[in-house]
């Protein structure tokens, strides 16, 4: 039971290191973002990034602090796509 819950634990702290996204997909999300945020305005800083599929480069603006992908997906976070910017 210790062990299970130690390989639980191990698991959580590695996800909190930053993954090497594709500068293209992040250019993509970036895109998708500014553009739904030119459409609404009212979402601005209240997004958490973007869902993007790294095959078709397809995706959508994500609210919630931990969304759900497809195998094919990647989650581009908001603080990423904005410092790609600079």
């Amino acid at each position: 039971m210790y062990a299970l819950q130690q390989e639980q634990a191990n698991f959580t702290h590695s996800k909190k290191h930053p993954s090497l996204i594709d500068p293209t997909v992040i250019r993509a999300a970036s895109h998708i973002y500014y553009t739904y945020c030119e459409v609404h305005p009212e979402i601005v800083g209240k997004a958490t990034g973007v869902a993007i599929s790294r095959v078709t480069h397809r995706g959508k603006v994500i609210f919630t602090k931990y969304p759900v992908l497809l195998p094919q997906e990647c989650f581009v976070p908001l603080n990423q796509i904005e410092s790609y910017m600079y």
